[in-house]
């Protein structure tokens, strides 16, 4: 062996020697990302913990996060709140399973001003619904500034929702809805940390969480799937359960509730098993009125040969205006595959 090769097979040595992890320092340190138990511990410390009781019929359970989700004004506000005064009260909705006794619930309300609610739980501004004392909503604050030591206007949003938590003692938590919180939802990678905030609040407080979510345009006459939620795989992959609210083509007013995800139960409300309601003022309470059970085919949108061929029309003029398919598909609420077929059978 030459004396330069000595040398360098000497230098390797030592560059190898310094690559090489310290074990002897990660066998001793006390910070470690794993909590490590046989199978067996695990269940007896959960058999201690109660069986999580149902909020919302199978729909939302105790100590889930769960998502709620459909096209804009189809009602998602009206039910999440009935939701939460079904809960605050100990009375379930009519169709509905309620297996917990009356709470605190906390309502953020991103969406609607003081005014309009008060129009909604009223007869033209008279004779108001009386809520339960234990529902408390919240609304953003318009004066207060974001302080200087957080990095942006969500994550003082999200500190805040966590304050309010520890304040008034809150295990129910319904925010309408998740796009105030980050308007990138549709992005996986704004999804991610959006998501982990959330379980980790559920984590820590023990906490039952109903966020409400829009889906984008999509195509009427198809069943609701996993796929019509905005930001959907991340944001399926991080929640526990989930339901969407379809609307009904058969009657004004009508709407479905569909199973989408579920943990703590079978899946009972498919495509053939939706639940029918209808949006009602009872009592000057908005509010969805249990109808029963029917197949979700049964009330999407059927498109005759003039619907068909007025769509076709419109998908060529987009065309003409030499917008993309994908831009014509979001558009329309369908798949890009739609578009493609649709213009090669005009052709």
């Amino acid at each position: 062996m030459s004396n330069e090769t000595h040398q360098f097979k000497e230098e390797l040595i030592q560059e190898l020697t310094l690559i090489k992890p310290n074990t002897a320092s990660i066998t001793t340190t006390n910070s470690n990302c794993f909590i490590t138990k046989c199978v067996n511990e695990w269940i007896d410390e959960a058999k201690r913990r109660p069986i999580p009781n149902m909020l919302f019929s199978e729909l939302w359970f105790e100590n889930e996060l769960c998502i709620l989700f459909s096209d804009t004004n189809l009602g998602k506000s009206i039910l999440s709140l009935q939701i939460a005064n079904s809960i605050s009260k100990g009375v379930c909705i009519y169709g509905f399973k309620l297996e917990t006794e009356p709470q605190k619930v906390l309502y953020f309300d991103f969406e609607l001003s003081d005014k309009q609610l008060e129009k909604r739980y009223s007869n033209n501004y008279s004779d108001h619904y009386i809520f339960n004392e234990n529902l408390l909503r919240a609304e953003i604050n318009p004066e207060q500034e974001t302080p200087s030591n957080f990095k942006s206007f969500e994550e003082f949003l999200c500190c805040s929702i966590e304050q309010a938590i520890i304040k008034d003692g809150i295990k129910i938590l319904v925010i309408d809805n998740i796009t105030y919180l980050n308007n990138d939802t549709e992005k996986a990678k704004d999804a991610l940390p959006l998501m982990k905030l959330l379980n980790g609040l559920k984590k820590k407080y023990l906490l039952s969480i109903l966020v409400l979510a829009h889906s984008p345009k999509r195509d009427a006459s198809k069943p609701i799937t996993k796929n019509d939620l905005s930001g959907s795989k991340m944001l399926m992959n991080f929640c526990d359960s989930c339901f969407a609210i379809g609307e009904s083509h058969q009657e004004s007013g009508l709407r479905y509730l569909k199973q989408i995800k579920q943990r703590n139960t079978e899946h009972m409300y498919d495509t053939q098993n939706v639940i029918i309601s209808k949006i009602e003022n009872l009592s000057n309470f908005l509010q969805f009125s249990f109808v029963g059970f029917e197949n979700e085919l049964d009330h999407l949108k059927q498109f005759s040969p003039k619907d068909t061929d007025d769509r076709l029309q419109e998908i060529v003029a987009m065309k003409n205006k030499k917008m993309p398919n994908t831009e014509i598909a979001k558009a329309l609420g369908v798949s890009e595959g739609t578009i493609r077929k649709a213009l090669k059978d005009n052709n």
